[in-house]
């Protein structure tokens, strides 16, 4: 059975050689190429492909939307292939529903299969960027209590967060109520702001 793969990358050439590189796998099949978000979603969910491959320069959060979205998608995975990105961006990856990230300077074998392990519903998160995600030397919060501060700046309310999370919503007031603390903070409000002055999220 093939996986049928979907490639979104705004550069022509780029895009073009990503979809050389595959469609050279029997066992890939490029089932289309965008060069907008809004036309991978549109794709996604007119055609449902396997993984969705997007390339991401790290100055975009509508790539990142764009990717939770068909990330929602009934059988639908998504594969982020960065060349740089915040630790905030990385978090909210690794702690969402996308499916992987790997750099763009990754072997094409790794890529390769990178594909192949998310399609067989595996997560695939490159090592640095995992490390990236998780350490803030001078971050008193924890990467739980960091994703569940990032989801609020977002503007998501107490239940979205629990559902995203798989967290009850007296998990997420608890975490809540200690990020305050430990920010000594007046608020929510207030540790939004401390956490974003010191570029934690």
């Amino acid at each position: 059975m093939s996986i049928d793969v979907l490639v979104f990358d705004e550069l022509h050439l780029s895009r073009a050689s990503l979809t050389a590189l595959l469609d050279r796998r029997g066992e890939i099949r490029v089932a289309g190429a965008v060069d907008t978000n809004r036309a991978a979603l549109e794709f996604a969910e007119r055609c449902r492909p396997d993984v969705t491959i997007m390339s991401y320069e790290g100055r975009d959060d509508e790539t990142i939307e764009i990717a939770e979205k068909i990330s929602s998608l009934p059988d639908c995975r998504t594969l982020l292939l960065a060349t740089a990105c915040t630790r905030s961006v990385v978090r909210r990856a690794f702690t969402g529903e996308i499916a992987g990230m790997v750099r763009r300077n990754v072997s094409p074998g790794r890529f390769l299969e990178a594909i192949r392990m998310v399609h067989q519903g595996e997560r695939v998160f490159d090592a640095a960027l995992t490390v990236a995600a998780v350490v803030n030397e001078d971050c008193p919060l924890s990467v739980r209590q960091l994703s569940v501060l990032e989801l609020l700046s977002r503007g998501d309310t107490v239940v979205e967060i629990a559902g995203k999370l798989f967290l009850s919503e007296g998990t997420v007031r608890n975490y809540l109520s200690d990020v305050v603390t430990k920010l000594g903070a007046r608020n929510r409000i207030d540790a939004l702001r401390v956490a974003r002055d010191a570029h934690w999220i």
